[in-house]
């Protein structure tokens, strides 16, 4: 059942998918700075190369293991801190909500998604541009978080109060229109615009599924003859 009250909220502990998360991204982190420093040719020319998400490679070589490796990494100490607070301010509930399990099936559905909606989409003289970070996951849990819990109010700069479900389609509307001028600034929009559709078709998935199930059964039961027997057209 969602939340439709309005709220406040800022964080919900340290959860515990969340806070291994949390170490993997950090401790990814901490190995690319110290081989970026002492082992600068080997980072660049194999660690990137073979971790990264590199769309090229994975029409040419299928190194489809990138779709996964590339939500751990990140380019620089702020893009890390930013989706890391992210992933703790919604994750934290969510995980809660869903369960453990659930919560990190979700967290590489929606990465590894957005990684296949950026390989498919990307232009071709963009391909061989590496895309690291969880960006496209953060994405989808926030997708997440307004679909469960659309009107918990999100204070934007820490000032101005709007309920989750407006967050997320304002958000989206950037990465939309961002996404139409094409790669630059160092953000791939198509990546988080991945994340947020993954999460969606997650999220809309059980109804579909039901309604499926509905008819299956209703048409099910009309082809019963009066004796009981099932016939088929």
């Amino acid at each position: 059942m969602t939340d439709y009250r309005y709220r406040f909220s800022f964080g919900y502990g340290l959860t515990p998918v969340i806070k291994n998360l949390i170490i993997i991204m950090v401790a990814v982190y901490l190995l690319q700075k110290i081989m970026e420093i002492g082992l600068t040719e080997i980072y660049n020319y194999y660690f990137v190369y073979y971790f990264a998400l590199v769309p090229i490679l994975i029409w040419k070589k299928y190194f489809l293991w990138q779709l996964a490796t590339y939500i751990f990494l990140h380019g620089g100490v702020f893009h890390l801190l930013f989706n890391l607070l992210a992933l703790w301010m919604f994750g934290g509930e969510l995980e809660n909500y869903l369960g453990p399990k659930k919560f990190l099936r979700y967290f590489l559905f929606c990465g590894i998604g957005a990684g296949i909606c950026t390989v498919l989409f990307t232009p071709y003289m963009y391909q061989r541009i590496p895309v690291i970070g969880a960006s496209g996951a953060i994405y989808g849990i926030l997708l997440a978080f307004g679909w469960l819990f659309p009107n918990r109010l999100i204070y934007i700069y820490f000032l101005f109060p709007v309920p989750a479900k407006y967050f997320v389609i304002i958000f989206g509307l950037i990465e939309f229109f961002s996404s139409m001028e094409g790669p630059g600034g160092g953000v791939s929009h198509l990546t988080h615009l991945g994340g947020l559709l993954f999460g969606l078709v997650y999220m809309i998935y059980p109804t579909i599924r039901q309604k499926i199930r509905r008819e299956y059964y209703k048409r099910r039961w009309s082809q019963k003859d009066p004796g009981g027997r099932d016939y088929y057209h």
